[in-house]
């Protein structure tokens, strides 16, 4: 189950609508179990089942069913996976899965399908999820996301008061624009904030439930990240040691020289001491930069293939 936890933590959170219920769902299935969670944003709920938790189950909902896990698992998946990612597609017609919110809290999921020309039922039976896995899947993941998105908001700001100052400059050496409409104000960051929360928050009141693909990408690259961190400490390595994933910002006086270097190449046949000083001082902000080491890419795990043998006798 263990395994399950981490093979879980690496699916996505993926808007789902069951029974006009809308959820964020993710899930995982192995060769002969799986491990579900939900959320709608006020309660977690999760399910837990191995192979033999699973046999027991297949066959008190159909009574007539008489064969190993591995007979019908796929079966199972086929059905349910396509409503548990959203993705809306059943593979047959008579397929229906329904969800019930039950008084003591719980959810109940239930499956009707057609296997080898008889009946199939199953059903999830989700119970509230504790504490230590909401925090793992959701509100740990979802903290890392908000600093990165942060630190790019603020890089960005920075980045269109530099425009600006740009600008600025070409306008006091008698540049102008060819069309009127491309003029813009200067970016001013309070105002822009005020502006933004102003416009913004109250049309998050009214939205639903999304994850959308940049979200999930950002939450699968984060959660990454997170084991590839987890992965060298088990194996006895110093993480304080690993280089950084982003370069890093240079002093202002090495950044210097090396941004202006190309530009200083027409100077040369009218300065060319100066020119030559410039050239000795980027050679040294060059011989300082650090450099940057790869990481190792993370294998992509394979699935073995199921096979179907006979269900019912």
């Amino acid at each position: 189950m263990e395994a399950s936890h981490d093979a879980l933590l690496q699916r996505p959170w993926l808007p789902v609508s069951i029974s006009d219920c809308h959820l964020l769902a993710k899930s995982w299935f192995g060769d002969s179990a799986y491990h579900v969670l939900l959320t709608d944003m006020h309660s977690v709920w999760e399910e837990r089942m191995d192979s033999a938790a699973i046999q027991r189950r297949a066959q008190e909902l159909n009574k007539r069913l008489r064969a190993p896990v591995k007979a019908f698992f796929s079966h199972l998946c086929e059905v349910a996976r396509p409503t548990l990612t959203g993705s809306g597609g059943r593979p047959d017609s008579e397929s229906l899965i329904s969800l019930t919110r039950q008084d003591d809290g719980n959810i109940s999921m239930k499956l009707k399908s057609e296997l080898a020309g008889l009946p199939f039922y199953w059903e999830f039976h989700c119970t509230p999820a504790p504490v230590t896995v909401v925090c793992v899947q959701l509100v740990r993941p979802l903290l890392a996301m908000s600093q990165l998105l942060q630190r790019q908001v603020e890089q960005l700001g920075g980045l269109l008061m530099r425009k600006d100052v740009e600008i600025q400059d070409y306008r006091e050496n008698g540049a102008t624009l060819s069309r009127e409409r491309l003029q813009t104000d200067a970016f001013e960051e309070q105002t822009h904030r005020e502006d933004f929360m102003a416009k913004t928050l109250p049309l998050l009141q009214h939205d639903t439930l999304s994850f959308n693909a940049d979200l999930q990408h950002l939450y699968a690259t984060i959660v990454a990240h997170g084991n590839t961190r987890k992965r060298k400490l088990s194996e006895g390595g110093c993480v304080e040691e690993d280089p950084p994933t982003a370069e890093p910002d240079l002093p202002s006086t090495l950044a210097g020289p090396v941004r202006s270097e190309p530009g200083e190449t027409g100077e040369q046949s009218a300065n060319g001491k100066l020119d030559t000083a410039r050239a000795k001082m980027a050679d040294r902000a060059s011989e300082q930069q650090p450099r940057a080491t790869s990481s190792d890419p993370e294998r992509p795990s394979s699935k073995p293939k199921k096979k179907k043998v006979g269900l019912f006798r």
